[in-house]
């Protein structure tokens, strides 16, 4: 774990050439997202983008992405100046209608990037950061360097091997990596993995939990933070599992998580080509999140190298699925008993 320290100090970065002035950042730091590092500023002092990771680097370390974070009721700029800037790709001209990404939207904002240092004028521009630019520099990340970007849970037990956890919205993703970790396995991630040939690198970002009988008390306990959307909370999986976390894992299961106490209960086998055919449409990030178009602006609009780029994409997770055991799991990990017996069953070689 490392200490999530923000910089709370002027600096400038250079943006005079395209937004007519340069911009004053005046908190700073550099995420931890394991498998690349983005340095978050804001011209904000006590900006709330900060507060869904982590991990944290030192301050002077290398950042591979940058994010700036410019809100424009702190600094006055020149709205048309910013327009006229504004990138002129499929996910730009979103932004300045205030639709981000999938159902999260706000004041419309102006995407200005130069290399990779993305330029975000807008209002109440945390809705931006965990949101999109994460998603967008982890696929993005994976498809530069041959990895597959999952919207994937994770933990790892006794002998270091992991196991995947994906599923449908309420499915029970969380309850089941959290009672996982309750049961002594070591948490690996929570929502974004990057996989390459069988090993999965997790992302240590604050989880999202809701107030129900898994969470309840740790929320009053230790007074969580709320997140961007009601009813939910944020906390560190540190305070949450008491330090029990792996970096990456090689992956024996994948489990799709699936909890309906209206249908019979189990753990039971899936076949490689259900598993696969679920992951592509509920984990794989190009999917879920909606990227195909900044995946192929990425690629320079350039066909053959983004089918080249995704096949690869698909290829990485065909195999992921070939190399593991998979089950769906319609299981109630609040039970201690039946928790047991999941995971004794996942342990097994």
């Amino acid at each position: 774990m490392s200490t999530p320290t923000v910089t709370v100090a002027e600096s400038v970065v250079p943006a005079d050439a395209f937004a007519g002035r340069d911009v004053t950042v005046r908190s700073s730091a550099v995420l931890d997202l394991n498998a690349v590092r983005v340095r978050l500023m804001s011209n904000m002092e006590d900006f709330p983008g900060f507060s869904y990771f982590a991990d944290f680097a030192e301050a002077d370390a290398a950042a591979d992405y940058e994010i700036v974070c410019v809100d424009l009721d702190r600094d006055d700029y020149d709205v048309s100046l910013l327009a006229a800037a504004a990138d002129r790709t499929f996910r730009s001209k979103r932004f300045r209608t205030g639709f981000y990404l999938v159902h999260f939207f706000g004041d419309p904002a102006y995407l200005i990037t130069r290399g990779n240092r993305f330029h975000v004028f807008g209002r109440r521009l945390e809705k931006t950061v965990w949101p999109y630019f994460v998603k967008h520099i982890l696929t993005m990340h994976a498809a530069d360097h041959g990895f597959v970007h999952l919207k994937a849970a994770g933990f790892a037990q006794g002998d270091g091997t992991g196991t995947l956890l994906l599923g449908r919205q309420g499915g029970g993703k969380t309850v089941f990596l959290a009672q996982a970790c309750a049961g002594g396995a070591s948490f690996l991630a929570n929502t974004h993995t990057l996989v390459k040939d069988g090993v999965a690198h997790g992302v240590h970002s604050a989880m999202r939990v809701r107030s129900d009988d898994c969470f309840r008390d740790i929320i009053e306990r230790r007074n969580l933070t709320p997140h961007i959307e009601s009813g939910d909370y944020v906390a560190s999986p540190y305070e949450l599992f008491e330090g029990r976390t792996v970096k990456q894992a090689t992956i024996r299961n994948i489990v799709i998580a699936d909890f309906d106490p209206r249908r019979p209960q189990g753990l039971e086998p899936v076949a490689d080509q259900a598993a696969t055919a679920f992951l592509d449409q509920f984990s794989s990030a190009v999917t879920m999140y909606g990227l195909k178009d900044d995946l192929y602006t990425h690629c320079g609009n350039d066909l053959d190298r983004y089918t080249r780029t995704y096949e690869h994409m698909r290829a990485q997770a065909t195999s992921l699925v070939g190399g593991a055991r998979c089950f769906r799991a319609n299981v109630d990990m609040l039970d201690e008993s039946v928790r047991d017996t999941v995971l004794s069953t996942l342990a097994a070689a």
